[in-house]
């Protein structure tokens, strides 16, 4: 597969609005999700790239069951709350518009396999990609932060050579923005409805926040639109870097 140009993403004015970009080809794209939900944070520019023919494949790297409270739906051990939250995000990839089996289950990093990568190598050596996503390094959350780490060293030991866009999440300590997608009122409303599909944060924040999972989400791209000073009133922003370089 040809490599990405450099020129892609050229050297200049910051940050580069996403729907102004201009793409060789179809690309490849990799989707890094730490949690299930994680894709979904990033909804509106992974639905830009998917509707306009690029191929995306997602990997959830942990069940993230500890973010199911006892006894939601039923579900009382680390198995029912992860076989719940993969259900949640194989429902909300359904409503996406991911072929299924471009979805992917790792369950790294669980009890009893704290340093093993392997899966997640194989997973990114089987595919070459142009482009990836996944959360940035600087961040409040160890399993983003350790992802980032990981997703790294692997293209280092890889010799990948592919852009990766670094989101901002809710825990994102600091960050420098070099790719803007703005969006709208509609937009935002289909965004708001594939979050909810993540029913057990959607109930678990509104019990402990007083506010949804789909809101919380929502107010860190509204924050990101006035900050870059969008025409639009949410936007999902990320830190471009060349992995493998």
């Amino acid at each position: 597969m040809m490599a990405l140009p450099e020129s892609l993403f050229p050297p200049g004015p910051r940050p580069l609005q996403l729907r102004a970009l201009a793409w060789p080809r179809p690309l490849q794209v990799l989707v890094l999700a730490p949690h299930p939900d994680d894709f979904d944070a990033i909804g509106s520019t992974l639905r830009h790239l998917h509707l306009r023919g690029h191929v995306l494949h997602v990997a959830v790297l942990t069940t993230g069951s500890n973010g199911v409270e006892d006894g939601f739906q039923g579900a009382v051990d680390a198995a029912g709350k992860a076989a719940l939250r993969e259900g949640e995000q194989a429902a909300s990839c359904a409503f996406f518009g991911l072929p299924p089996e471009r979805l992917h289950f790792l369950r790294l990093w669980g009890e009893g396999a704290e340093s093993d990568d392997a899966p997640l190598e194989a997973w990114i050596a089987s595919r070459p990609a142009d482009l990836l996503f996944l959360p940035h390094g600087n961040d409040g959350n160890r399993t983003h932060r350790r992802t980032f780490e990981t997703v790294r060293r692997i293209a280092q030991q890889q010799r990948l050579q592919a852009w990766a866009c670094l989101n901002q999440d809710a825990k994102t300590v600091d960050m420098r923005v070099d790719l803007v997608h703005a969006f709208g009122e509609e937009e935002a409303r289909w965004k708001g409805g594939l979050l909810r599909l993540h029913r057990s944060q959607q109930e678990r924040n509104l019990r402990t926040r007083g506010s949804g999972f789909d809101a919380r989400v929502l107010e860190v791209n509204r924050k990101a639109a006035r900050a870059m000073d969008c025409a639009q009133p949410y936007a999902e922003v990320f830190e471009l870097v060349r992995l493998g370089a």
